[in-house]
């Protein structure tokens, strides 16, 4: 009888950590068809995100848009005086845009297809 405590904790254990074994190999999957559909989960094309930033240039919050619809693929270029003091010139290799965002009012003030270092002036007031 001295054995049945330390058995059944025994037991227990056990149990638990299969128990427990198999809630994470059933998470497992779902993790990884999250991080896959992570990529791209506006669902929209090239051109219909760069419609979107278009239509909302000048909104505020309209930098939040662009960070989500372009994650990683904007390089600065350029720093020019604009927006609410300073801008800085985003360009995106893959869309081949460039983007003027002023970020003390997470505002695109303008954007033009090709490589643009420099705006003009009256753009990116």
């Amino acid at each position: 009888m001295k054995f049945a405590p330390s058995l059944l904790t025994g037991v227990a254990i056990a149990g638990l950590l299969t128990v427990g074994n198999i809630s994470f190999q059933a998470v497992k999957p779902s993790i990884s068809l999250l991080s896959a559909s992570a990529a791209d989960p506006s669902g929209l094309s090239t051109q219909q995100k760069i419609d979107l930033v278009t239509k909302s240039k000048g909104v505020f919050g309209g930098g939040d848009q662009l960070r989500r619809f372009f994650f990683g693929d904007l390089q600065p270029i350029g720093i020019q005086p604009g927006g609410a003091g300073t801008v800085v010139n985003l360009y995106n290799k893959a869309t081949d845009y460039t983007f003027s965002y002023c970020s003390t009012f997470d505002v695109v003030v303008a954007l033009k297809k090709g490589k643009v270092e420099k705006f003009p002036a009256n753009e990116v007031k």
